[in-house]
């Protein structure tokens, strides 16, 4: 019996960290996707200020990060440079990203 409570053990000891690595995973996924939403909406908004688009820039930005997955928290203009800041539901926490897109200085 004790070679049995032993086994059954170690698994689910193994189980556990399976369980914590996986979600470590999917945090990490959903922040990477939570700083492509950011990349893409600064983008769309610095391309909105510069006319290279029509469109109001923030709009834009909060369109792209909504088709992202994720949402528009602050978006702020200042001349053609564009910065952002979106956020992505992980399970119960949230992933924040912020970007910043304009000309080359």
């Amino acid at each position: 019996m004790s070679g049995l409570s032993l086994a059954v053990g170690a698994l689910a000891v193994t189980a556990t960290l399976a369980m914590g690595c996986a979600g470590i995973g999917v945090a990490a996924s959903r922040s990477i996707r939570a700083a492509s939403a950011a990349d893409a909406s600064a983008l769309a908004a610095a391309d909105a200020a510069s006319g290279a688009v029509v469109g109001v820039p923030c709009e834009r930005a909060a369109e792209i990060a909504a088709r992202h997955g994720a949402a528009l928290e602050d978006c702020r203009v200042d001349g053609l440079i564009a910065t952002v800041e979106v956020s992505a539901p992980v399970g119960v926490f949230t992933a924040r990203a912020r970007a910043r897109a304009g000309p080359p200085p």
